[in-house]
């Protein structure tokens, strides 16, 4: 069958018609991109400075003592904390939870089981019952005999959240708030303002939930960015578009790498540096990993090992 010749013109002005919108379309696609991209880098600021850096802790690299120094002494002790301050640490780190009758405690885990000669649940035990227990009694120093206790009955137990903080006015202390419990938040909060150490702590937790609830309640302590909100930084720089970042914290206390995900890279402690966000590398024991990162311009080193971190810094 022969087209005729008007057809075959009238398709010819179709597929140019149809290619011209396609242009068009891809060049208001492309307007509206830039747009968006103008109107996310004017909303990008940098992150207001804290006094927690500016005036307590100074310019970095900082070292921090992960629960006082967990591979030197039984972690979340005073004992630990108190070696760590003697040792010249700039931060001593801890975990909170909350005890059955509403006293903020010092200790990592949901149970006393892994760290002391006591069993259960923190949030089930009142303060009494928890310093009732020894928190020496299952700790060994890193690499030692299986069979070495040596704080085993000597009187070690689990301070509050008060007690570090009324011992240690002149250090700084980073506070993870360990469960998701409005409470506990509460709580600290009030500890912090009552004692006025507003520019002298930090408050991190990996539920997101706490730290929203956080910012609203004490929104002139510094704190350092969730799980989620650091996933959101960590997927735009991997685009290469960590500059769009605003941070909603302070600091960004991350592992090197998760999932596979180098997360610490000299381009994304750049860009946080420029978005004026401290980054905090955690936890990190081995003194090479420790001189790599340090080389590489981490603001912070979390870790069981300050001695280690020290004596890289000539400290």
């Amino acid at each position: 069958m022969i087209t005729p010749p008007g057809a075959r013109r009238g398709d010819t002005r179709h597929r140019r018609g149809r290619g011209r919108r396609i242009v068009r379309g891809v060049v208001v696609l492309v307007l509206l991109l830039a747009i968006a991209y103008g109107i996310a880098w004017s909303l990008a600021e940098p992150r207001p400075l804290h006094p927690y850096h500016t005036e307590f802790l100074g310019p970095g690299p900082h070292v921090i003592a992960h629960q006082g120094g967990d591979h030197l002494w039984p972690g979340n002790t005073m004992e630990a904390f108190a070696g760590a301050q003697a040792l010249g640490v700039d931060v001593l780190e801890l975990d909170v939870h909350v005890s059955a009758d509403g006293e903020v405690v010092v200790i990592h885990d949901d149970t006393v089981d892994r760290t002391s000669d006591g069993r259960g649940a923190v949030a089930e035990l009142t303060l009494l019952e928890l310093q009732a227990l020894d928190f020496g009694y299952r700790w060994r120093p890193a690499g030692g005999p299986a069979t070495e206790f040596p704080y085993r009955g000597s009187g070690l137990t689990i301070p509050t959240l008060r007690e570090v903080l009324e011992a240690f006015p002149e250090t700084a202390v980073n506070i993870e708030l360990k469960p998701d419990d409005t409470r506990l938040v509460a709580i600290t909060c009030d500890l912090i303002r009552e004692l006025g150490r507003e520019r002298t702590v930090m408050v991190a937790s990996f539920v997101d939930r706490n730290l929203r609830d956080f910012r609203t309640r004490c929104p002139e302590v510094a704190t350092s960015a969730g799980s989620i909100e650091a996933t959101v930084f960590v997927v735009l720089d991997v685009v290469r578009l960590g500059h769009l970042y605003r941070p909603p914290a302070e600091a960004f206390q991350v592992p090197v790498r998760r999932a596979g995900i180098e997360i610490v890279t000299e381009r994304s402690l750049r860009t946080l540096r420029e978005r004026q966000v401290q980054v905090d590398v955690w936890t990190v024991n081995d003194e090479a990993e420790m001189r790599r990162l340090l080389e590489l311009g981490a603001g912070g080193l979390i870790t069981d090992r300050p001695d280690l971190a020290l004596g890289l810094l000539g400290r």
